[in-house]
């Protein structure tokens, strides 16, 4: 019984704790960067995009996935009422997180000479927690 009912707390019942919200937006940072990776190695090496055309689609459609996620699962609270800005901010902040993206991403692979799948990687690990504390704090508090 102890442990339905932490899996529930933890993954089912909405919670306002800090250490549930992390939990739940690593989990759902996961499933998303699983869509923005497959997206840019399928526009890159398929498509033939250049690899940072093809970041910020991914990067993007990646986004609104997580938006979903975070209004619906993530986050119990929304500092905004209306949707529409809501998700434009959310979307704002995730722009600001492309630009380090691809900022890191560039810096990793041409200035490192990681390649650029390498690279995509350790960049969304540190724009996580820009999106994460920024989301949290500014959308959903």
């Amino acid at each position: 019984m102890a442990e339905q009912s932490l899996f529930h707390r933890l993954f089912v019942r909405k919670s306002d704790q800090l250490s549930v919200h992390l939990l739940r937006a690593i989990f759902s940072s996961n499933v998303a960067f699983a869509v923005d990776f497959g997206l840019l190695v399928l526009l890159t090496e398929v498509v033939h995009l250049h690899y940072l055309i093809s970041n910020i689609i991914a990067f993007m459609t990646g986004t609104s996935l997580l938006y979903i996620l975070s209004v619906f699962w993530v986050f119990s609270r929304r500092a905004i009422q209306s949707k529409h800005l809501e998700y434009w901010l959310f979307i704002l902040i995730g722009a600001v997180g492309v630009g380090f993206n691809e900022l890191f991403i560039w810096l990793f692979t041409e200035k490192v000479h990681i390649y650029y799948l390498y690279s995509k990687i350790i960049a969304g690990s540190i724009v996580f927690f820009w999106n994460f504390l920024s989301r949290r704090f500014i959308l959903f508090k």
